[in-house]
């Protein structure tokens, strides 16, 4: 999830949409053709669609990279990723974070802690 600098918003460019879309489809994830329309038509809907103009080549997983530069499209404050280990902490003033660091931050930001 990439969100935009001042507010909490899903930012996406064809790319990672395509990436979101293979990578909810695989079986691992037991969704219905039903599920991942729903998911899918709610990222169309509701992303900020940005076009990146800059290729980047930063993250261990060469693959990852298309994270950063929407990112960079969007000029996003955070990439939340559930996999940290291939991107680095910072980079071009977004921080890479877990969604519980994100939760966290919002919260801070918001005046106290989050609940789950």
């Amino acid at each position: 999830m990439i969100l935009a600098r001042s507010v909490a918003r899903l930012c996406v460019s064809g790319e990672v949409y395509a990436e979101y879309e293979e990578v909810i489809r695989r079986p691992r994830f037991k969704r219905t053709e039903s599920e991942i329309a729903n998911v899918l038509r709610a990222i169309r809907e509701t992303g900020i669609w940005v076009k990146p103009s800059q290729r980047v080549q930063v993250c261990a997983d060469p693959d990852d990279d298309i994270f950063l530069a929407c990112a960079l499209a969007a000029r996003a404050r955070y990439l939340v990723t559930g996999n940290l280990k291939h991107f680095p902490a910072e980079w071009a003033g977004t921080l890479i974070v877990t969604p519980h660091q994100f939760l966290d931050a919002i919260a801070e930001a918001q005046g106290g802690p989050h609940e789950l």
